[in-house]
């Protein structure tokens, strides 16, 4: 796998996310971009626990996530984001981080980005889900930034830079290693595949809006019919009638 960033169709893309210019590679498009993403494209598993499986080329991202009125977790959006930066003439870098969340010795397995814009660096993550970044926030010692209800700060812990959502540690880094495709084609394989990942146990979907995170887990439902509506009209991810017959026994109890 290569990044292929001449593969995306940079306006369907930027039409999906109802995104339009001015464009130039500068923080606050770098700012508009992410959150107009972070609000239209929303965070899933779904192929996962249908047996379809991840595809983090090019091409499969662009018709998931762009054409296909689908989401997708941390490797399909910041995959499908860096492409787009790329594309508007940003400068960036992939990253595995380690998640955290309240334990440190799981496996580097979140993709993340940092980009440069107005001779600053910026953390951006698109992916995260839960309660994972909305809008970027500068890769500096100590940096916080507040989006809505929402605020994460960013500092160091040894040779890790570490983001947390208030006081809960999400995610840490090594900025300085080199990451290529195929360290992702692993850890998406451990994600989409292993039994002791979260992605492989219930369904996982989330929508951010402007003030609030619509969970598939805070909203009633019992029968297919109710997840295909669910999914579809509160979180704006578009699945068949078999699809949600097939995802309903395994949403959380």
């Amino acid at each position: 796998m290569t990044w292929d960033i001449e593969k995306l169709d940079l306006d369907a893309y930027l039409a999906r996310i109802g995104c339009d210019g001015p464009l130039q590679p500068t923080y606050e498009t770098l700012r508009q971009v992410h959150l107009a993403h972070v609000r239209s494209i929303p965070f899933e598993n779904l192929d996962v626990l249908l047996g379809r499986g991840v595809s983090l080329d090019l091409g499969s991202l662009q018709d998931k996530l762009v054409t296909g009125g689908r989401g997708g977790y941390c490797h399909e959006h910041n995959l499908l984001f860096a492409a787009a930066l790329e594309r508007l003439g940003f400068t960036l870098k992939r990253h595995l981080a380690r998640i955290r969340l309240g334990r440190y010795h799981l496996p580097r397995s979140h993709a993340t980005l940092t980009v440069e814009a107005d001779g600053r660096t910026w953390l951006a993550d698109v992916g995260f889900g839960g309660e994972g970044l909305v809008e970027p926030i500068a890769f500096e010692d100590g940096a916080e930034v507040r989006s809505g209800p929402w605020e994460w700060r960013l500092g160091r812990d040894g040779d890790f830079w570490v983001l947390s959502a208030g006081s809960t540690e999400l995610y840490a880094l090594r900025p300085d290693e080199p990451h290529y495709p195929s360290d992702f084609e692993v850890a998406n394989f451990y994600v989409s595949g292993s039994p002791h990942s979260p992605f492989t146990r219930h369904v996982l979907a989330q929508r951010t809006t402007a003030d609030a995170r619509v969970r598939i887990e805070d909203l009633p439902v019992s029968t297919a019919g109710e997840l295909l509506s669910a999914l579809r009209d509160r979180l704006g991810i578009q699945v068949t009638e078999a699809d949600a017959e097939a995802l309903l026994p395994r949403l959380s109890p």
